[in-house]
């Protein structure tokens, strides 16, 4: 059965925001129907990597958390501790990325709690019904602890994943550190030394420090390697691929099984904001510009039609001539119309939603609500 997914652009008439806009979608998609009353809800997003600035402006989570409140909810801002160096690999770091990056109380409304602890080992282990993969999911205390869940995901491109949205925020993003290693530990990465050219760009991207060079060329220590991948969207030389052939695939079902294992058996809901769309993942320390202009808001109660619903719009846009995608349909590649495929060649960006469907987080069958 299709699921509803409601959308809307961001067109907006003189006196009317966004933020106002946004709350107006989330009420036709039904969001007063969850069970709010005196509950605690967690807003799950992406502060952004320090130096990046295509994460998601405060105001939408502040939106969020008003309408949460309005409905009697305690709502608060979570996410977890990330598995490579950065701003945000433990929690008094995490904090201050996310106060650098404009998130605080005065600007939300609401507390900030970083779901898996200070070091990133405070988790729950979570069975996972009908695993693939991951029969124990390692997620964040403070997100299993709430009594809602609601994703707020800014929907963008991702080097392995091909794309971030409603089931990376999730899956991905409420895993701990164990769980983020459990989940890339498929994609270890493979060096092609007949297009490196040493120009060090993925050393300065990695994220255990397991890159040398001998004779200029790059030389990846495959046990030092936890497999996050960001030294493959980082080679501009497309010189770094994974290792194996199905590492991205089994990574975007690991997501999925991640996915289910934080939002089966509560009430949840989920919102992409589609703009700004960059080529890779908002926790690199800076930004490419994007491939497709800003394409609009959307919602639903199943995170699996949403983002496919998501990648179909961002598949029908037009491409940005300056830009990553763009620049290889000049070099007369990247015309296949996937998007996310075209603009990064070794990503999966079909295995999360497949596997979602597979294991029952949700329908690729959708029914798109155009709310203006």
């Amino acid at each position: 059965m299709a699921s509803k997914v409601y959308f809307t652009d961001f067109r907006t008439k003189v006196g009317v925001s966004l933020p106002s806009k946004l709350k107006r979608l989330m009420k036709a998609a039904g969001f007063e129907s969850l069970p709010l009353d005196h509950k605690f809800a967690v807003i799950k997003l992406h502060f952004g990597e320090y130096g990046n600035l295509t994460y998601l402006r405060p105001q939408y989570a502040k939106a969020v958390g008003e309408y949460v409140r309005q409905l009697g909810g305690f709502p608060f801002l979570s996410d977890c501790n990330t598995l490579y160096p950065g701003y945000r690999k433990n929690a008094l770091d995490h904090l201050y990325c996310a106060a650098m990056n404009g998130y605080n109380r005065d600007s939300t409304g609401m507390e900030i709690i970083i779901g898996d602890g200070l070091k990133g080992t405070d988790e729950v282990d979570v069975p996972v019904e009908g695993a693939k993969h991951c029969p124990l999911a390692h997620i964040g205390r403070a997100i299993m602890d709430a009594d809602v869940y609601i994703s707020l995901a800014h929907f963008k491109g991702h080097e392995e994943a091909g794309f971030g949205g409603a089931i990376k925020n999730t899956g991905m993003g409420c895993g701990s550190r164990a769980g983020k290693m459990d989940q890339h530990s498929s994609g270890k990465p493979k060096v092609d030394l007949s297009k490196c050219r040493g120009c060090h760009q993925c050393a300065k991207e990695c994220g255990s420090n397991a890159i040398s060079y001998e004779g200029g060329k790059a030389r990846i220590d495959l046990e030092a390697c936890k497999g996050c991948g960001r030294c493959i969207g980082a080679c501009p030389f497309d010189a770094i691929s994974p290792l194996s052939y199905l590492a991205n695939e089994i990574l975007g079902e690991k997501m999925a099984e991640y996915a289910k294992a934080v939002t089966a058996g509560r009430p949840c809901f989920y919102i992409n904001i589609i703009n700004n769309v960059s080529p890779n993942c908002d926790c690199h320390s800076e930004n490419d510009a994007a491939i497709i202009p800003d394409v609009g808001m959307l919602c639903s109660f199943d995170m699996v039609a949403l983002d496919q619903a998501s990648r179909d719009l961002c598949d029908k846009a037009i491409r940005v001539g300056n830009s990553q995608v763009g620049d290889r349909m000049a070099k007369g590649e990247g015309n296949t119309g996937d998007l996310f495929r075209d603009s990064n060649p070794e990503v999966d960006d079909d295995s999360a939603l497949r596997h979602g469907e597979e294991i029952g987080l949700g329908s690729r069958a959708y029914d798109l609500v155009v709310i203006k």
